[in-house]
């Protein structure tokens, strides 16, 4: 049996959020108009519980080395929750809450939460990690897939990082922090005061992607979408900075997009 899709309204605004793939928003339209990239691998789905890439799949708690499975080779990418079938907990006209177990390959026992709440000018997408016993390494965020192009012109992406992590020739950072560089962009930036991001299609609408997480990686290689990638730590994090999920406090991020006509 197929897991139904929920649709939440707000005014002009509809999000389809579809659990039964990945528990992703697989449509965000502003008076009819669609926002993100269409496709069962698009739209905008949780990175969980981990973001990006994992360098060779591995990643070391205390003296454990765990090895995830390598789907985009020769690392492991944005987590596998994406890949799985959440439960609708429950869903309202604006609001809905989606859950997720961890199990195989993830190592520890825990419980990952969505909640989605759909205003007349804004989306906030939250999500929590909690364990079932010891505590352990994560990340969360989200993957968005905005369309490149609304209409006549092509989206404009504008923030202003304190850094951009040094990318490798492996794709993962070096370690070392550098001035941002000219796109296109496969990159993460720093943002300490939080992420907040501007995409302007011009004179169609303006989307203000905000989190007070301090990560945001920005893609936009793509012919047809760009990305913009709110998230609790850098690309390999699992290793080089670790959110710690424990019995007394789980791991709780959120990212607001909010819009307007242009």
């Amino acid at each position: 049996m197929s897991i139904k899709d929920v649709t939440l309204t707000a005014g002009d605004a509809e999000v389809t959020v579809q659990p039964g793939n990945g528990c992703r928003i697989g449509s965000l339209r502003i008076g009819g108009t669609e926002l993100l990239r269409q496709g069962e691998r698009y739209g905008c789905f949780p990175m969980v519980p981990w973001c990006g890439r994992i360098r060779d799949g591995r990643f070391r708690d205390g003296a454990a080395v765990h090895q995830m499975p390598l789907n985009s080779p020769p690392h492991a990418i944005h987590g596998f929750a994406r890949d799985a079938e959440w439960r609708t907990a429950r869903a309202s006209r604006t609001e809905a809450v989606f859950t997720y177990e961890l199990t195989d390959p993830w190592p520890y026992p825990g419980r990952v939460t969505q909640i989605v709440e759909l205003g007349e000018d804004a989306l906030t997408l939250r999500l929590g990690i909690e364990t079932y016993g010891d505590s352990f390494p994560a990340q969360a965020g989200w993957h968005p897939w905005f369309q490149r192009n609304l209409g006549d012109q092509d989206v404009t992406v504008d923030f202003s990082p304190a850094w951009q992590e040094e990318r490798g020739d492996d794709h993962l950072p070096t370690g070392r922090r550098v001035d941002v560089r000219p796109g296109p962009w496969d990159d993460c930036f720093g943002m300490p005061d939080g992420v907040d991001v501007t995409l302007t299609w011009p004179g169609q609408l303006e989307v203000n992607v905000k989190s007070r997480e301090q990560w945001v990686v920005v893609y936009d290689e793509q012919e047809a979408a760009v990305c913009v990638e709110p998230q609790t730590g850098p690309p390999d994090g699992l290793n080089t900075a670790p959110r710690l999920v424990t019995p007394i406090e789980p791991l709780e991020t959120a990212t607001t997009w909010s819009w307007r006509r242009l």
